[in-house]
């Protein structure tokens, strides 16, 4: 897992932020290379911090897919049968 002190710079970031029901569904899409992470926050969060966790889950998304050790179990091809949708 990467430290907290080599935490990837980016350049350009998206945000959406979607409400459904209780909660808000937040986008954190990185300009440069498409790679996107999803997550639910409570409606009261502000938007700031949902940013904040959002920019923390993109940078690791990405220095797990810089380094293939890091990867999670998700980022694996699943080798069983059917449609991945």
């Amino acid at each position: 897992m990467p430290s907290r002190d080599a935490r990837l710079e980016l350049a350009e970031v998206y945000f959406e932020f979607h409400p459904v029901g209780q909660q808000m569904r937040v986008a954190a899409i990185d300009g440069a290379t498409g790679t996107e992470v999803v997550f639910a926050a409570q409606l009261g969060t502000s938007q700031d911090a949902m940013k904040s966790l959002g920019m923390a889950k993109l940078q690791r998304r990405l220095a797990a897919k810089a380094s293939p050790e890091n990867a999670s179990q998700s980022d694996k091809p699943d080798k069983r049968p059917g449609i991945l949708v």
